[in-house]
C-alpha cells in the first residue's frame, strides 16, 4: 500500500476534550507527526485565591464531571495537610470508598462506551446494542451502580457535597452499607461477563510497545488509589511533598496543556501505571484477569491500559466489599468534626484519579484563606508521552495505509482516557 499519508483530525471523538491528530508522511518519509491539544484553558488556580479552605474541594471538583470525586478527596487531604487537620480511621475508610466508585464508574464508561466500539468495529455503543445487547445492558448497569454508590456517599453523583476538612457532613447508615455490599457481591458475576466479551475481541487491540517510564502512587497495604509515595518504574522513589521534581511541567507549543517528565522525556500514569507498579498487591480474582488478557508486570502496550482497567474493576469491588465489612464490625459513629486552621503553612496530596496520579498544593494564611495553588492533572503528565507513542507507532503501521494508521493513532489516544480539557488548566503567556 501506499506510504504516502495526511491525517488530520479535528477532533478525535469519544475522548473528553478536544485534541487533534496530525500526521503527513510522503513516500515512507514521516515529515510531521504532532499530538494537539487546543483546547482554551481554565484557570483554576486563580479561582481560589481569597477564598476559604471551606470552600476549596467545592470549586476545584468542577475541573471534572468524571473525576469530581478524585479532585474534591485530593483537595481536602492537601488542605487538611496545610492547616493541620487530622481525620479519624472511620473517615479515611469512608473517603477510600467513596474513591473506589468513582473509580468503577469511570472505568465502566471507559472501556463500555468509549474503547469497546473500536474493538468492535463500530463508531459508538449504539450500534453495539444490536450486536451483543446483553453485554451492553450489562455495562449500563454496573456503570448504574456505580453512579447510586457514588452519590450515598457523596451526597450525589458528581461534584460531591459531603466532603469537608476534617470530615464528612453525612454519614452512610449501617443499613445502607449493608445493601451496599450485597450490591456489589452481586455485581461480580457482571464484572466477570463484561470481561468475556472484551477478552473476545481483544485481539482487536494492537501489538504495540515502546519502552516507558510509569508512575503512580505506592503505598504498603493497599493497591495504591488514595494514598501513598510516588514511584516509577524506572526505580525511583519520591515524598508527594515534592511532586513538582516529579512532574517538571513545562509548556509545549503545539499544546495548551502544559507537558511533563520526570527521568525520561515522558512517562506514563494511569491503570497500566499502577498495575505495573503494584501489581502483587492486586486481590486474586484481578490477577487473575490480567492472566485471561495475558497482561504481565512490566507491560508497555499503552493500548493495554483498558484491560488494566478491567483488572483494577475486580480489585475496587473486592477491597470495596472488605472496607465495609470493617466499617459494619466497628460500626458507624457520628464524630465531631474538627476543622478549624491550626496553622498557616502549604499542603500537598497526591490521589490516583482512574486517568492517573493527581497532584494538588495550595498555601492558606493563619485564617485558612487561600494564598495560592498549583495542580497538576493526569492527562497533561500523559501529552508527551502520547506524542512519544506516535512517534514510535507510525513509522511501524505506515504501509498499512491511511485509514488504519488514523484509526490505530485514534485508539491510541482513547487508550489513555483522556481528561483533555482538565488538563488545561494553566498556561504561560508571553506578551510581545
Amino acid at each position: 500500500m501506499s506510504k504516502t499519508v495526511n491525517i488530520n483530525v479535528h477532533h478525535v471523538t469519544r475522548v473528553e476534550g478536544h485534541g487533534n491528530i496530525v500526521v503527513n508522511a510522503k513516500d515512507g518519509k514521516v515529515e510531521k507527526i504532532e499530538w494537539q491539544v487546543p483546547e482554551a484553558p481554565r484557570f483554576f488556580e486563580a479561582m481560589i485565591r481569597g477564598r476559604s479552605y471551606e470552600d476549596i474541594q467545592l470549586i476545584v471538583s468542577r475541573i471534572c464531571g468524571i473525576c469530581s470525586i478524585s479532585h474534591s478527596l485530593v483537595a481536602t487531604k492537601s488542605i487538611e495537610d496545610a492547616i493541620g487537620i487530622s481525620v479519624s480511621e472511620q473517615t479515611d475508610k469512608i473517603r477510600r470508598l467513596l474513591h473506589y466508585s468513582e473509580q468503577l464508574q469511570s472505568h465502566v464508561l471507559h472501556v463500555g462506551y468509549l474503547v469497546a466500539p473500536d474493538m468492535f468495529g463500530v463508531k459508538s455503543v449504539v450500534p453495539l446494542v444490536g450486536m451483543a445487547k446483553d453485554a451492553v445492558l450489562t455495562i449500563v448497569k454496573a456503570h448504574r451502580i456505580a453512579n447510586a454508590w457514588s452519590e450515598l456517599l457523596g451526597g450525589r453523583v458528581t461534584h460531591p457535597v459531603t466532603i469537608r476538612p476534617g470530615g464528612f457532613t453525612k454519614l452512610p447508615s449501617e443499613q445502607q452499607l449493608k445493601e451496599l455490599k450485597e450490591t456489589l457481591t452481586s455485581l461480580i458475576p457482571d464484572l466477570m461477563t463484561i470481561v468475556d466479551v472484551v477478552l473476545s475481541v481483544a485481539d482487536q487491540l494492537p501489538a504495540f510497545t515502546r519502552a516507558t517510564e510509569y508512575v503512580s502512587l505506592r503505598e504498603d497495604n493497599f493497591y495504591a488509589f488514595y494514598n501513598g509515595k510516588i514511584v516509577s518504574t524506572d526505580g525511583h522513589t519520591e515524598d508527594v511533598c515534592n511532586w513538582e521534581s516529579v512532574a517538571n511541567e513545562y509548556v509545549n507549543d503545539q499544546s495548551t496543556a502544559k507537558w511533563a517528565k520526570w527521568h525520561r522525556d515522558s512517562y506514563a500514569v494511569g491503570a497500566l501505571a499502577r498495575f505495573n507498579n503494584n501489581y502483587e498487591q492486586l486481590v486474586d480474582p484481578a490477577k487473575a484477569i490480567a492472566k485471561k488478557f495475558g497482561l504481565e508486570k512490566g507491560c508497555c502496550n499503552p493500548y493495554m491500559n483498558s484491560v488494566a482497567q478491567l483488572v483494577e474493576c475486580a480489585d475496587i469491588v473486592v477491597n470495596s466489599i472488605k472496607l465495609i465489612d470493617e466499617l459494619l464490625t466497628s460500626g458507624i459513629k457520628l464524630e465531631k468534626i474538627d476543622g478549624k486552621p491550626k496553622k498557616a503553612g502549604r499542603g500537598n496530596a497526591a490521589i490516583e484519579a482512574p486517568r492517573g496520579i493527581l497532584f494538588h498544593s495550595y498555601t492558606f494564611d493563619e485564617k485558612g484563606i487561600c494564598l495560592g495553588g498549583n495542580l497538576c492533572i493526569p492527562t497533561n503528565q500523559n501529552h508527551a508521552n502520547i506524542q512519544k507513542d506516535f512517534e514510535k507507532l507510525v513509522p511501524e503501521i505506515l504501509d498499512e495505509g491511511q485509514d488504519a494508521v488514523r484509526q490505530k493513532l485514534e485508539m491510541l489516544v482513547r487508550s489513555y482516557d483522556p481528561c483533555i480539557s482538565c488538563s488545561t488548566h494553566m498556561l504561560d503567556v508571553k506578551f510581545v
